[in-house]
């Protein structure tokens, strides 16, 4: 145990150490600003602005943003789709795989596209090496690129003073991929091929077992998709068991390597959006909430691997490894906790362990973590601007119990914000609740269930957070492949990104127009420790309330029937 909370210590000081320079960088880049790469990438920039004509560079009003945003999305779709319904016919195929069906291919680049990655299929026995890199790989780009874009765009509108635009979606989304994605995906990328993940476009490799078996050896360019599905929190694996897999996540180091690539960005958002703001402790108060959220997680993830279920370990809680079904032992139950935890709250999705073999408790806070908007940290700049839409109704909120007009940054939340803030929240339940009933009693879907009881429950609850929320990761016992789930989950993953994304422009719009008021003796701050407990009630709350009669029923009552002696 003192291991594993030394490895998390580690971990935090390292992740802060490279997200606080990495945020001042990048408030630079999306601020126009001279940076270390700007003599080698500004002709290159230059020249796709070149070619896309001169509309590519003047600030749009919130509604032109948001519209070339859904129309480029809406491309990279339709790429996507006729990529992997045509993979027979195009090229770096030697395995010569058959293409996708077309359900499955829908739900497959409406996942991509969406930043969710959700894999209802196996990477290395369902996608060509073209598939893999020309079609996802390129879906990890832009579509991170994307959540960066509209998160700028957000911060410019709490920032801009009487301003009728918020900047341009082509530039912020063309710097995103140059200056951020592209160089850290190649350093990263570097260090994971010289910790052992295959990079080539050579053949599967046969080999023969010890047992004297024959065996073919899946392997590709993984090295380069998997820097950035783990940069761009997109989380779909190369191979079939994702992170667990030897070739994809070869040793301990690799592992602590890709949960700090996980949250590198999203960290760094929360020090950008101080710089941009011209006001530092604005920043660190979200990163506070966030951090704090994050550790409570991580607590009760840990605390209740490392127990472990009764039923089945006599050991003392001292002598026992804890709750290590569908763990690797090289990673053991800490660093398998960190990586859930992670890849939960950062809606990545990547595992490297299977989450439907935690212990109830645990399930349930990987649960909350998506239920309540992959708002801690989230996604890169969906989490942030999905924090704001929670900064905006606490405000509201503490407005209302001292009998102020809410204010935040000297902006006042009015009406209107708060509409579009609640509009944009009641996606996440509708996503989970309604569709997953549906999946509850369509007899068609059910079939998916693996387990009985509340375990099953789980299951689907679990499965409809990940699509909605944009995460990826499953209970992995789940049947995600049929045409039911592979439809309707893909639907739920379009409402989770793109609910969210035009309401916030929305506000961002509104708030830009306005003239920040100078703070006065009745201002309340949002920088200090009273505002970072308020926003961390707030979203503890909104995701109680919509979710509690729900959970209660799955992993609550699991837990307490395990601790009654009755397992499922």
């Amino acid at each position: 145990m003192a291991i594993d909370l030394l490895q998390f210590l580690l971990y935090a000081a390292a992740l802060v150490a490279l997200a606080w320079p990495l945020g001042g960088y990048m408030a630079r880049v999306f601020q126009g600003e001279r940076t270390l790469l700007t003599p080698v990438l500004a002709p290159l920039e230059r020249g796709i602005y070149a070619l896309a004509g001169r509309c590519a560079t003047q600030d749009q009003h919130w509604t032109r943003y948001a519209l070339s945003a859904l129309a480029f999305n809406l491309a990279g779709w339709l790429f996507l789709y006729a990529i992997l319904r045509l993979q027979h016919l195009l090229p770096w195929n030697p395995q010569g795989l058959a293409p996708m069906s077309p359900d499955l291919a829908f739900n497959t680049a409406v996942s991509f596209v969406t930043n969710t990655n959700w894999q209802a299929y196996g990477g290395e026995t369902a996608l060509s090496y073209f598939s893999q890199m020309v079609g996802l790989t390129t879906q990890n780009f832009v579509s991170a690129a994307t959540g960066m874009a509209v998160a700028v765009a957000v911060i410019r509108g709490f920032a801009a003073r009487s301003a009728k635009t918020i900047g341009n979606f082509w530039v912020d989304m063309t710097r995103s991929v140059l200056y951020v994605l592209l160089p850290l995906s190649i350093i990263c990328a570097l260090v994971l091929i010289w910790q052992g993940v295959p990079q080539t476009l050579g053949a599967y490799v046969p080999a023969t077992t010890l047992e004297g078996a024959q065996q073919l050896i899946a392997r590709g360019p993984a090295a380069s998709q998997i820097a950035i599905k783990q940069l761009g929190t997109n989380g779909g694996g190369f191979f079939n068991v994702n992170s667990s897999h030897p070739l994809e996540n070869p040793t301990v180091l690799s592992n602590l390597l890709q949960v700090v690539y996980i949250l590198l960005i999203p960290v760094a958002f929360c020090f950008l959006f101080g710089r941009m703001m011209k006001d530092r402790r604005q920043g660190v108060a979200i990163f506070a909430a966030m951090g704090l959220l994050f550790a409570v997680g991580l607590a009760v993830v840990y605390g209740s691997e490392i127990h472990g279920n009764a039923l089945y370990d006599t050991l003392p809680v001292d002598q026992a490894a804890g709750n290590l079904e569908g763990k690797e032992t090289r990673f053991g139950t800490g660093l398998s906790a960190l990586w859930a935890e992670a890849t939960t709250a950062a809606s990545n999705g990547s595992v490297n362990s299977m989450h439907d073999s935690y212990t109830p408790l645990a399930g349930l806070a990987l649960l909350l973590n998506m239920q309540v908007g992959e708002v801690v940290f989230g996604g890169v700049g969906a989490g942030f601007y999905g924090m704001l839409l929670f900064v905006v109704l606490t405000v509201f909120l503490a407005g209302l119990m001292v009998g102020r007009t809410p204010e935040y940054l000297g902006k006042k939340i009015e009406a209107r914000e708060v509409k579009l803030a609640v509009l944009a929240f009641l996606s996440m339940p509708v996503g989970i609740l309604v569709f997953g009933a549906l999946a509850a009693v369509v007899p068609s879907a059910l079939a998916a269930v693996q387990d009985p009881g509340p375990h099953g429950l789980s299951e689907i609850l679990y499965a409809y957070s990940s699509a909605t929320g944009n995460n990826g990761s499953a209970f992995a016992g789940y049947g995600a492949g049929l045409p039911f789930h592979t439809t309707l989950q893909g639907i739920a993953m379009l409402l989770g990104r793109y609910a969210f994304i035009v309401p916030m422009l929305a506000i961002a719009g509104a708030l830009a127009a306005k003239t920040p008021a100078p703070a006065s003796a009745g201002t309340f701050p949002t920088h200090g420790p009273l505002f970072v407990v308020l926003l961390i009630i707030v979203v503890l709350i909104l995701g109680g309330l919509t979710f509690f009669p729900a959970l209660a029923l799955g992993p609550i009552a699991e837990q307490v029937a395990m601790l009654a002696g009755q397992t499922f």
